[in-house]
């Protein structure tokens, strides 16, 4: 998919988000599980707001997205902080070329971006061919509960001097999905008015088990299933599902 304008709005809108914390669930599971490598491969990497936090914490980030818009904000930003971040434009689904690296990471629920089993599949398969053989595979997606409860039905908004949305949700054709349609009105500074932009996105998860049981088809070993940045098991109102996992013998 591509974000579209959506892109050059994100940050602002996803400014409250805990980005602190992801970089410390990295951080905390290279130390748990022995990673002593920097190598990071950033898929779907956005608009760089982790790549760049990464990679002032001592990683050596590469950063891939399918949006070209993500990207060259992305870009921008490690120009701006002083980091040097590559990016690629590729589909995580079609990843390749991309060498080899000590953590990969799928971050901010960005799986679930993802349309069909078989593109998640193939996301699990490219990420295990770039997984050195001592590294980690980490990736948070929503959790059934948060789709179905807390997304479905429901609509947000938010209306600053400079950009407002209006962001509703609802059910997907597909089991465990949500389509949000998104509005933003920014103020264009020249003229004085508004400027509307729409866009839509779908999102679709599956149960615990089952990423689980990809993982092991793909030819990971899973290390760990948590939630919302705690080391806690999952529960039934568990917004946030962590998975960690790494390599145990070639992949099908």
């Amino acid at each position: 998919m591509s974000y579209q304008q959506f892109a050059y709005l994100y940050d602002e809108l996803m400014k409250d988000a805990p980005y602190d914390e992801w970089v410390q669930f990295v951080k905390d599971k290279c130390v748990n599980y022995n990673v002593t490598g920097t190598r990071l491969l950033d898929l779907a990497c956005g608009t760089g707001e982790l790549s760049v936090r990464l990679a002032k914490d001592g990683f050596q980030v590469t950063g891939v997205d399918l949006s070209e818009d993500m990207l060259a904000v992305a870009q921008a930003k490690a120009e701006d902080e002083g980091v040097r971040i590559p990016f690629f434009q590729q589909n995580m689904a079609d990843l390749e070329g991309q060498g080899e690296f000590d953590v990969i990471g799928i971050f901010c629920d960005s799986l679930n971006y993802l349309q069909s089993e078989q593109e998640v599949m193939a996301t699990f398969s490219n990420a295990f061919q770039h997984l050195s053989d001592e590294g980690i595979f980490v990736f948070d997606v929503h959790s059934i509960y948060k789709i179905s409860h807390l997304f479905i039905n429901q609509t947000f908004a938010s209306s600053e001097d400079h950009v407002s949305f209006i962001w509703n949700s609802f059910p997907g054709e597909s089991s465990n999905s949500v389509e949000h349609e998104l509005s933003f009105f920014v103020l264009d500074e020249r003229t004085g008015k508004y400027d509307r932009f729409d866009e839509i996105h779908f999102q679709r998860t599956y149960p615990v088990q089952q990423y689980s049981d990809w993982l092991v088809e793909t030819g990971f070993e899973l290390l760990e299933v948590c939630a919302d940045f705690k080391d806690a098991k999952p529960s039934t109102q568990s917004e946030r599902i962590f998975f960690v996992a790494k390599k145990i013998e070639k992949a099908i």
